[in-house]
């Protein structure tokens, strides 16, 4: 059940002591809902599974977070079909940090590895207040969760099982590691639930919605990686993808993400805090080198110029603006995104960086 429905229950019928008390045929009529959740029979396993739970998660120190209670996330809340209740081992307060999800492909090549462990290693320098959240899947996933560790950065894995389970069991030292750690693992399954392919996509919600951010760092044109980046556009989180080469299978999702503005393109941490509007550290070294200016050639001027007056400018305002041709201006944007003169935002516009 999710935050919605559970939210309308206690509401029709006062509260959670009342739904297993009251008699199947008051709660049908209060309802009218022939739903089996009302059924004596349903609610009297429901409570025996309960007392199960609660011995497990005590010989096994986990806590439980209802969602009236203040520890329950509160970007979550914001969430319709948000859990009611999480499972959670680690000593991370999902509410006192700003949370990056990092995702992608199991299949993580070279070139997204070494982008996970520099994305979190600049946001551990020039942020410090962040927490990584993933999966725990092979690949971009437990890169990102062991780069955090490696970082000292607090990291939150989100499981598609039960406590007892940790999956894939190849991270269970990670996993040990992330809890003990000032992380967090968390899911929304009892250690009685069976083990369900539809429960991996299920979590990706969660995911989604503990975090202020997502960035897609690899996926193919499918993947679970995609649904995440769905999800959190559709809780108004700001999506990030790390861009590849046209042809590159693991960058074909990516590049879609950026081409339909469902995803800003990332080059590195700043990208990402100067779009959060996040406070960075400055570090300035003694022999450091003054940056030269950036030379703009007419057309990029014009570009330039336009969006410092006009934020967040569509591509058909941009168009009639500067009277390019869409093909002209969409290769001058990209170059532009390149260099780190203007930023592509959800929703096909722009911004001067």
């Amino acid at each position: 059940m999710n935050l919605t429905l559970g939210r309308e229950l206690l509401r029709m019928v006062g509260s959670e002591r009342e739904f297993f008390a009251l008699s199947e045929m008051r709660l049908r009529y209060l309802t009218q809902s022939k739903a089996r959740i009302y059924s004596d029979e349903y609610r009297q396993r429901v409570l025996e599974e309960a007392a199960a739970e609660e011995l497990f998660i005590e010989a096994n120190r986990i806590t439980p977070v209802y969602f009236t209670d203040p520890a329950y996330p509160r970007r979550l809340l914001e969430c319709e079909d948000a859990p009611l209740l999480l499972y959670t081992c680690g000593g991370l307060d999902l509410n006192e940090r700003r949370m990056v999800g990092i995702v992608g492909t199991r299949h993580a090549t070279p070139y997204g590895l070494e982008f996970t462990r520099t994305l979190v290693n600049e946001l551990a320098e020039k942020v410090g207040n962040v927490a990584i959240v993933s999966g725990l899947a092979y690949g971009v996933d437990i890169a990102a969760h062991r780069a955090a560790l490696a970082a000292g950065l607090p990291t939150v894995g989100v499981m598609a099982t039960g406590m007892q389970s940790i999956y894939p069991s190849d991270h269970r030292a990670d996993a040990q590691r992330m809890a003990s750690e000032g992380g967090l693992i968390v899911t929304e399954y009892g250690h009685l639930t069976p083990v369900h392919k539809g429960n991996f996509v299920a979590r990706n919600r969660i995911i989604a919605g503990l975090c202020d951010c997502v960035v897609v760092v690899e996926s193919a044109e499918k993947g679970g990686a995609l649904i995440t980046a769905n999800l959190a556009m559709g809780y108004n989180r700001d999506v990030y993808a790390l861009p590849g080469r046209v042809g590159d299978i693991y960058s074909a999702g990516c590049n879609r993400l950026i081409a339909g503005s469902t995803a800003m393109l990332i080059r590195n941490a700043e990208d990402l805090c100067h779009a959060q509007h996040w406070p960075m550290r400055t570090s300035h070294q003694e022999g450091d080198e003054p940056q030269l200016p950036i030379e703009l050639n007419s057309d990029e001027s014009q570009i330039v110029d336009f969006l410092g007056e006009n934020p967040n400018a569509t591509l058909a305002q941009l168009t009639a603006a500067t009277g390019f041709r869409v093909s002209k201006l969409m290769s001058l944007l990209i170059d532009m995104e390149f260099r780190g003169l203007v930023l592509a935002l959800p929703g096909g516009r722009y911004q001067k960086v």
